[in-house]
């Protein structure tokens, strides 16, 4: 059991409201991951839930009951963080072990959960070590094992990747999901700032900029039908390309006509003549427009980045108007100053209105 309710919780420094009132379920056996820019209030609201923070309004209950007031320890959280945090005078064992041993549980239990969590989470060699004799990635482990031998009502992860290299970030975000796999019913949060963790790891995604929620969704929703412009290009490597146009008539069809370097006009539902639009799309899903054909964008290659399995064309920006990234398959042989002509198929666009609120027109 690990279902938990914020109703209108906020939170103030002072003057400054960094958490508007949000409210946000995340129910039993879920991975969320809560993403945004840094600043955006991810770590802070991960704290109000473990109660390392005092909540400025609104209400937490974990599994029915009022948990606002009730002191982190008694809330049957158990927290990973980004620094570990591990006692270096203490084996892997007695790290893993201490906080059962404060809390007098018997002997044999505790070596029962310590040899379970070394087990998942393969530190059965290492647990007669000190952490200084860990990598990286296995200091994480024990961190994570600590946090899994107090059997909490919900594991949360404040960006425990973060101070990891590249290749052990990878071989460490795969651990995290196969503990998630041997672990069903536990109730997960997980904090980063990379989308790419966020959209491996999570089954719900909560994107926050400035504190507030900008959208919740599983990986594939906010990627396919992101519903403002700060989720598409947020989500997404690289992101989305805005492309500035405005409602027209072509014929008896409204259409989009983008403004961007291109004169292709787009099947729209029906909107006002003149209403300015964003037309987004994203970098892999454009396509060389074929001779003759009608482009949506065109324009000049400024940088190539030909990759082998993908080829990024960087194309030159033009006044006010935002630089544009097109993701081909394969190489294509582009190089800079080409002009090339690029379309893409209706069932891959999105529209977005003045406000940046999406138009749900697919």
């Amino acid at each position: 059991m690990g279902r938990i309710v914020l109703s209108k919780v906020s939170k103030r420094f002072g003057e400054v409201e960094v958490i508007p009132p949000l409210d946000l379920t995340i129910d039993d056996g879920e991975f969320t991951v809560f993403v945004g820019p840094s600043g955006c209030g991810k770590s802070t609201l991960l704290r109000l839930i473990a109660g390392l923070e005092d909540v400025s309004g609104g209400d937490i209950e974990i599994d029915g009951t009022p948990a606002t007031e009730v002191p982190p320890a008694r809330r049957g959280l158990a927290m990973v963080f980004q620094s570990y945090a591990l006692y270096p005078h203490m084996t892997v064992y007695d790290n893993m072990a201490f906080a059962m041993r404060v809390a007098k549980q018997p002997k044999e239990e505790i070596e029962r959960r310590v040899s379970n969590a070394a087990r998942i989470l393969q530190l059965d060699q290492y647990l007669d070590r000190l952490p200084k004799a860990l990598s990286g990635g296995q200091r994480q482990r024990v961190a994570i094992g600590r946090a899994i031998v107090r059997d909490p009502k919900v594991f949360l992860f404040d960006e425990p990747l973060s101070n990891l290299d590249a290749a052990l970030r990878v071989a460490t975000r795969i651990e995290i999901a196969q503990l998630k796999e041997s672990m069903p019913e536990s109730t997960m949060i997980y904090v980063t700032h990379d989308q790419v963790e966020a959209m491996t790891l999570a089954s719900r995604i909560v994107v926050l900029e400035g504190g507030g929620i900008r959208q919740v969704g599983t990986p594939l929703e906010l990627y396919e039908r992101p519903e403002n412009t700060f989720v598409a290009q947020f989500i997404g490597s690289p992101s989305m390309n805005l492309l500035p146009g405005t409602i027209s008539e072509a014929g008896a069809q409204t259409a989009v006509s983008v403004t961007a370097g291109g004169r292709g006009v787009v099947p729209v539902a029906s909107q006002s003549a003149g209403d300015a639009v964003s037309l987004g799309i994203r970098p892999e899903d454009f396509q060389l427009a074929a001779d003759g054909a009608e482009a949506i964008f065109e324009g000049t290659v400024a940088i190539t980045e030909a990759l082998g399995e993908v080829t990024l064309l960087y194309f030159e920006a033009r006044g006010d108007e935002p630089a544009v990234v097109a993701k081909l398959a394969g190489i294509t042989g582009h190089e800079k100053g080409d002009t090339v002509r690029l379309t893409c198929v209706p069932e891959k666009l999105h529209l977005f209105d003045a406000d940046g609120l999406s138009f749900f027109y697919r």
